[in-house]
């Protein structure tokens, strides 16, 4: 891989992991188009998903530091016999639906894992994927009432998050596309569902490098990567900062129209290609 390459790359993997294009669907395309096999690429694949949590870090680094601190008043409230406690404040309450909204992403990428995988053999399905992303942004964009904050969100509401979430493990479906959809559905007020969009992506996106990481390392790493992941992580990680900040403004406004015009032009793009190619 040359450095133009990883570039090229770690720029798109910040953008379109946060903006909802389909991060997995666009690095698919273009590794087909550069000619780069998937597994000869798997550890610099991996270090991308590191860029873009240090992008999340970064950002909501004030949020996260708050649900840590949530995290040991709880661990104190159980060890002292005054329970969970789970309404005593919003940030607690967020934590738990993170945690609640995880698990069913857990549970369709482990059960559906082989399935996915095989969607990654045919630029078709990413075609596909795409198209529903466009889709459901096209639905979003035009939620009506949107007043929840997380003291009124319920546990079904992030059951359905995190449902959405597990969904866009499928090549094409835009992760923040999907949970972003999953919480304008659920009426949650259009900030919140984006930064609770964005912080259920830390566990997702924690969860993927630790169960690529052993493969990603296994053969060891070769020393001309070095270089190329470098300049990759540091542009996935600025792009992703970047994109975080676009998509804040972006929901606020209601202007996911644009997004929804962009992905279903590329999916016509790929499958117009597919014809031609066939």
């Amino acid at each position: 891989m040359t450095y133009i390459q990883a570039a090229i790359l770690g720029i798109v993997q910040g953008l379109a992991e946060f903006l909802p294009i389909s991060s997995s669907g666009h690095l698919a395309l273009l590794q087909y188009f550069f000619g780069v096999e998937a597994d000869s690429v798997l550890l610099f694949t991996v270090m991308m998903h590191v860029g873009t949590l240090v992008s999340v870090f970064i950002i909501y680094r004030k949020d996260i530091a708050a649900l840590l601190v949530e995290l040991g008043l709880t661990i104190k409230d159980l060890c002292t016999g005054k329970g969970l406690r789970i309404n005593s404040s919003p940030t607690r309450r967020m934590g738990f639906m993170i945690i609640v909204a995880t698990i069913p992403t857990a549970i369709i990428g482990l059960l559906f894992e082989d399935f996915f995988e095989s969607l990654y053999a045919s630029i078709v399905s990413i075609a596909i994927g795409l198209i529903f992303t466009g889709i459901i942004l096209f639905v979003a964009e035009r939620m009506g009432r949107n007043d929840k904050g997380p003291m009124e969100m319920k546990w079904r509401h992030a059951i359905f998050i995190g449902c959405m979430q597990g969904i866009a493990i499928a090549p094409g479906v835009s992760r923040s596309g999907s949970t972003l959809f999953g919480g304008l559905m659920a009426g949650l007020k259009r900030e919140f569902a984006v930064e609770f969009a964005f912080l259920i992506s830390i566990p997702s996106i924690l969860g993927s490098v630790i169960l690529e990481a052993p493969d990603a390392f296994a053969g060891g790493a070769d020393a001309s990567m070095i270089g190329p992941i470098t300049v990759g992580v540091i542009l996935a990680a600025i792009s992703g900062i970047v994109a975080i900040k676009a998509m804040i403004r972006v929901v606020s406004n209601k202007r996911l129209v644009g997004f929804t015009v962009y992905v279903w032009l590329v999916a016509a793009a790929v499958l117009a290609y597919s014809l031609l190619a066939a």
